[in-house]
């Protein structure tokens, strides 16, 4: 599942200087969606990149009351540029200022918010009874993304939309705080497709998109193997993989000669008597070896290039993604690390340097010190790779 952050930012926020806080602020912590009125459109864009959704209404003039000629540089503040998605519910059924109609039994569609307006994707529905939890249900069949806030909020409203709504939408929920975005993600264990944060607070708004980016992490299950050769080899071409992102002591990449079996190196970040510790480095291996990405697939070490994003994961297991920034090809001495695990053998190439060191049992150790008995760390897994993607067929690598 992929999950979404949205900012609320429409008119009930405040006046534009207001809001207009709350969208940078939201811009930079790096939030999927922002949310406003249909007026408001053209300006968001003007602030940044970022898909841009917005309520659509009965009352269009009442949107623009705010906007002069002219204001950052926008010669007609109500822009008919169009939004990434247009949501319908508010000043209306969906928000409780008009009445649900009273043969309203649970059923109902996307029809009854839209009324004439064939581009709304969305629905917004305030959950003010069990009522409008059976609204946001049967809207949820015919929107796209369906936004549902909950009033003196309890969870059991969305565990009940979690439980019956299909993949035909996307739920958000609506929090005001990184703690509440948090329950979301998590109810049910399944938790909401996104959320919709309506804070002015920047630490609110950058915590709810880091719980979000958690969310969609794995955490993988490293194991130990024991090392059984550890060989010099002639010069091979070596990549050094830099990345956009500083990386932690404990931090590092998979790689190795085998999708299999991929060895845990760790990050430059030790400082040395010789060089500079380099945070966003790791001297990955040589250029034919698997390096993991965080969709759980694999690319060659040779294929990486600045934009690309390769998995970080520390010696729990823990994982999180970065942009590679460079990629460094060499000509350096090489050794050829092999290991077994449960019977079977993997293996990879490692620069012969100092700096390039892996997790023993007795802590951090240099490539150049490991010997044939040390256990290091690596994520197994008894599957073939086929253009970095896991296949269950018969493949001999050695």
């Amino acid at each position: 599942m992929t999950r979404s952050v949205w900012l609320k930012a429409d008119d009930s926020v405040g006046d534009w200087e207001t809001r207009k806080r709350r969208i940078t602020a939201g811009l930079e912590a790096g939030v999927d969606w922002v949310l406003v009125d249909e007026a408001d459109v053209a300006r968001v864009r003007s602030l940044g990149d970022v898909s841009v959704a917005a309520f659509k209404t009965d009352a269009d003039s009442s949107l623009i009351d705010d906007v002069e000629a002219g204001e950052d540089g926008d010669d007609d503040g109500a822009d008919d540029q169009h939004a990434d998605a247009y949501i319908v519910g508010k000043d209306g059924e969906g928000d409780g200022t008009v009445d649900l109609p009273e043969d309203f039994s649970g059923s109902a569609d996307l029809t009854t918010l839209r009324r004439e307006d064939e581009r709304a994707q969305g629905a917004y529905v305030r959950i003010l009874s069990k009522d409008y939890e059976g609204f946001a249900e049967a809207a949820a069949e015919d929107a796209e993304y369906t936004i549902v806030v909950g009033e003196d909020w309890t969870i059991i409203p969305l565990e009940n939309l979690i439980a019956r709504i299909g993949e035909e939408t996307d739920l958000i929920a609506g929090v005001t705080s990184a703690e509440e975005a948090k329950t979301a993600f998590e109810t049910l264990e399944l938790g909401s497709d996104g959320v919709l944060i309506d804070s002015d607070d920047p630490d609110e708004i950058r915590k709810t998109v880091e719980i979000r980016d958690e969310a969609e992490r794995e955490t993988l299950d490293l194991e130990w193997a024991t090392v059984t050769a550890v060989e010099r080899t002639g010069m091979a071409d070596r990549v050094c993989v830099d990345t956009g992102n500083l990386m932690e002591h404990d931090e590092g990449m998979l790689v190795g000669s085998m999708g299999r079996g991929l060895f845990f190196v760790h990050a430059e970040t030790a400082e040395s008597p010789y060089v500079a510790s380099r945070p966003f480095r790791v001297n990955a291996g040589a250029v034919h070896a698997y390096v993991r990405t965080p969709d759980g697939g694999t690319k060659y070490l040779s294929e990486l290039k600045s934009g690309d994003e390769v998995q970080i994961v520390d010696s729990e297991g823990k994982t999180r993604e970065a942009v590679v920034g460079r990629v460094k090809i060499e000509k350096r001495p090489m050794f050829r690390v092999e290991a077994e695990i449960d019977g079977d053998r993997v293996e990879t190439l490692l620069q012969n340097a100092e700096t390039i060191k892996v997790p023993t049992r007795e802590g951090r150790k240099s490539v150049t010190d490991l010997e044939a008995g040390d256990e290091v760390l690596l994520y197994y897994e008894e599957t073939a790779r086929h253009f970095g993607e896991a296949v269950e067929e018969s493949i001999i690598e050695k």
